[in-house]
């Protein structure tokens, strides 16, 4: 007997008559195996869009520091950068680091950026902030008039002091500072002057003295220092301050760089500085950190009084873990698409571009075998019903003549099984053949056709 037929050696076709009425043009089955298909495509489309996420905002809230000071001028200088792109960066005041972390942590502010003094928080107390990297050098500066600090502090005791207002980091790393030698709330006037209010009152001599943290381009800094009424003294025993706190840096300030003609400050001054970070929440979107790290590389990467071209923004991590956006972007750059195009040019071109993977890695599959497993389902129908013939076909070779009625009626049922198949059209020609060899057992059997 033959085989099962294949498609290509097999031409035989029904008359149209009888193949409309024969066979269906799409089983249920088929309908589903589609339907299944189709499914597994749109799933896949709708998983990877929620995988995308929203589009950047258009508006992101900056928390910086007290006016005149070395964050609010940062701030305006990143508005500008992020302007460029059509991202308004929004600015709010602060009393300074410790309120920005504190903005930072909590989702209702608002705020999703802000600048930071390391050494003020721990992964633990604020797990929803991440960092996009240092970005400079924050010195603590002590100015004062009249006696000397002293070794211990000694010369500030029963004095008015300027700390900062709460809420700041120079405050925070006053008090530091002073505890550690011995100096507390009532050996001194500790008071929470803004950066603007230390100034004024430290020339007029109403303070003895002021203690903050700021960078060197801060202008209550520069004005200090050019001031030839206040003078600068070194923080005492830097090393063992250094020693004691990992995220603090020791430096020199060398004579004479405030004002070389005013010899300002007239000696070598050592300070102590924590590094300042770029923090973000950690559910800010991914391009609008690409975005604030450029902005960061454009304003910071220059050279200053305390370090080198290029040493800013760096990935470094203190008291928050870094972004993955951002070692990534110290790794490789910017994204390729944000190199060459326009920022929100690239951020759609980005999107379109990651939907095409289930269009490429499950669409195009689907469609591609979707057919082979139709085919596949339909030539088993039939090649189910050669099987049983087969078996039928050795068991009555094996009578040797004698042909049981009961091998005859499952040869008949068998038939009549083949002449009920509905197949698509294009598979048609499998159930002709089947019929075909049906007979030519019947014939060899020389059992009358019906």
């Amino acid at each position: 007997m033959a085989s099962p037929p294949d498609k290509q050696n097999t031409d035989k076709q029904a008359p149209d008559k009888l193949t409309s009425e024969k066979h269906a043009p799409l089983q249920p089955a088929t309908r589903w195996l589609y339907l299944v298909g189709a499914a597994v495509i749109v799933a896949a489309l709708c998983a990877t869009i929620v995988y995308l996420g929203p589009l950047p905002p258009r508006v992101v809230v900056m928390s910086t520091g007290s006016p005149g000071g070395a964050y609010d001028e940062l701030g305006k200088r990143y508005k500008t950068i992020l302007a460029r792109s059509h991202v308004e960066l929004r600015l709010i005041e602060s009393a300074g680091a410790v309120e920005n972390v504190k903005r930072l942590n909590d989702p209702q502010s608002g705020v999703s950026v802000a600048f930071m003094q390391n050494g003020l928080t721990t992964e633990k107390d604020s797990p929803d902030i991440l960092s996009l990297g240092t970005v400079e050098y924050e010195p603590t500066w002590l100015f004062y008039q009249g006696a000397a600090p002293g070794i211990h502090f000694e010369g500030l005791r029963g004095r008015k002091v300027s700390i900062g207002p709460e809420g700041s980091g120079s405050r925070a790393m006053a008090l530091e500072l002073l505890s550690r030698n011995g100096v507390g709330p009532h050996d001194a006037e500790l008071l929470p002057l803004t950066l603007t209010e230390t100034g004024e009152q430290l020339v007029s001599g109403k303070i003895a003295a002021a203690i903050m943290v700021a960078a060197w381009d801060a202008p209550i800094v520069r004005r200090l220092i050019a001031e030839p009424k206040v003078e600068l003294a070194s923080i005492p025993r830097a090393n063992a301050f250094v020693a004691l706190d990992p995220y603090l840096d020791k430096l020199e300030l060398p004579s004479g760089v405030g004002s070389m003609i005013g010899d300002r400050p007239p000696h070598h001054v050592t300070l102590v500085a924590p590094k300042t970070s770029l923090v973000v929440r950690g559910d800010l979107h991914p391009a609008i950190q690409y975005l604030l790290l450029d902005a960061a590389s454009e304003v910071h990467s220059g050279a200053g009084v305390f370090h080198k071209s290029g040493q800013f923004p760096a990935a470094e991590q203190f008291d928050v873990p870094l972004s993955p956006d951002a070692r990534q972007f110290y790794k490789a750059g910017r994204p390729f698409l944000q190199r060459y195009l326009p920022f929100w040019l690239a951020v759609l071109a980005g999107k379109l571009f990651i939907l095409l993977i289930p269009v490429v890695g499950v669409a195009y599959p689907v469609v591609r075998f979707l057919p082979i497993v139709y085919e596949w389902s339909m030539k088993r129908r039939v090649y189910r019903l050669y099987g049983e013939l087969k078996v039928i076909e050795l068991e009555l070779e094996s009578m040797n003549g004698q042909i049981p009625d009961s091998l005859l009626n499952r040869l008949d049922r068998l038939e009549e099984r083949a002449n009920h198949l509905r197949l698509p059209t294009g598979f048609a020609h499998l159930d002709y053949t089947l019929r075909e060899h049906i007979n030519l057992v019947k014939k060899e059997l020389h059992v009358p056709e019906e």
